[in-house]
């Protein structure tokens, strides 16, 4: 089949779970011998390859910016949807499948408007009115809910990474099949062994308002009435950085939380290993794979219930972790406190829970359901 694989940003010129995804898929279709184009903002330099094997990387548009202070800006959705609209105008026909994913929704709603074979849509999240309304204000947050109230009415067929996910989507009106991909993990599926803690809590990731790393500081603060040897690494960068490190101050933290900022992957996977578990506060969550990371250490995870956090999916209450009712620093401290309580045995059920569940949490397994839904036409 002729593929089309459509998405503002290409790894590794920029870095995330949605990047490695598409890298991916177009690498694992076009090994199969499909004929894959990636069609993405250029992010490398003019006249250079931007190296992926086997797909042809075509540009939609001009480098830019896509963050500000953590969030996107609206400028480059607006430029990639017309620039994909100008090449399904000129090209659409050559494919047979367009697969792209849902954000950022202008080049879903381009592809509708030029293009009439299939569409498949990717959907990581599905956002709540309320959350729009709090992301971009009240009358930007409309907007944003009816666009993507539009979008989900695009396409005929859909992937999602979550049972949340999955029903919003039909609850916004999408009518075709939806197939649920439960793997994003790319490690070693090899046996997970557990190993002697020490009491140090790990969080790793993006310091944004979603991920809410700040309230980190006071909830350790907390546990450490309990566990007074408690510590802390938090890593990663982000817009809420200096707040982070403001709170570790006036807290009286210095020498108790650690943050290096960002760090090779070697330094994470080692402190998580060792980790009495990994804490991850965020309120919204499209999946959630730094809990399967620890728990593939035989480390136990510390989530937050959320409306919007499809990481507690993850999480199967005393087997791998526990889910704090809040992000408040009392709720996590109490999380944290019952893993430590828990001991050896809460680290041998997480890896037992990694062992049974590693083969359809692993990347390959999503790639290889995706690939098959191609050889079957979809």
């Amino acid at each position: 089949m002729r593929i089309c694989i459509v998405y503002d940003c290409l790894y590794p010129h920029t870095v995330g779970g949605a990047e490695r995804w598409y890298r991916n898929v177009a690498e694992r279709l076009a090994a199969a011998g499909h004929d894959v184009t990636y069609l993405t903002l250029r992010q490398w330099r003019r006249g250079a390859d931007p190296g992926v094997s086997g797909v042809n990387v075509v540009s939609a548009g001009p480098p830019m910016a896509l963050y500000v202070e953590g969030r996107r800006r609206i400028l480059p959705p607006l430029v990639f949807g017309a620039g994909v609209l100008w090449h399904m105008l000129r090209h659409g026909r050559r494919y047979d499948v367009v697969h792209t994913a849902s954000f950022p929704y202008f080049s879903v709603l381009a592809i509708a408007a030029a293009y009439r074979r299939i569409v498949v849509v990717d959907w990581h999240e599905v956002w709540s009115d309320a959350y729009w309304r709090e992301y971009l204000g009240a009358v930007g947050g409309r907007i944003g809910a009816v666009v993507q109230r539009l979008c989900a009415r695009i396409g005929d067929f859909a992937f999602c990474f979550s049972q949340l996910h999955a029903k919003r989507l039909r609850d916004e009106g999408f009518r075709g099949p939806i197939e649920v991909l439960t793997g994003e993990y790319a490690g070693s599926v090899t046996h997970a062994e557990s190993r002697p803690a020490e009491p140090v809590v790990v969080f790793a990731g993006r310091h944004i308002p979603e991920k809410r790393v700040p309230e980190l500081p006071a909830a350790i603060a907390e546990a450490r009435r309990r566990l007074p040897s408690l510590r802390a690494q938090i890593y990663g960068d982000g817009p809420d950085r200096d707040e982070l490190l403001e709170r570790i101050r006036s807290g009286g933290l210095a020498g108790v939380v650690d943050a290096p900022g960002f760090v090779d992957g070697d330094t994470v996977d080692a402190a998580l290993s060792r980790a009495l578990c990994m804490v991850l506060p965020s309120r919204r969550e499209g999946y959630g794979l730094v809990v399967v990371e620890a728990s593939s250490r035989g480390t136990p995870s510390v989530v937050v219930a959320d409306p919007d956090n499809a990481a507690t999916e993850l999480v199967e209450e005393g087997v791998n972790g526990f889910i704090a009712p809040s992000a408040a620093a009392p709720d996590l401290a109490a999380a944290i406190v019952r893993v430590h309580d828990a001991g050896p045995g809460l680290r041998a059920s997480t890896a037992d829970w990694f062992n049974e569940n590693a083969a359809r949490l692993s990347i390959e397994t999503s790639l290889a359901r995706v690939t098959a839904r191609y050889e079957r036409g979809l």
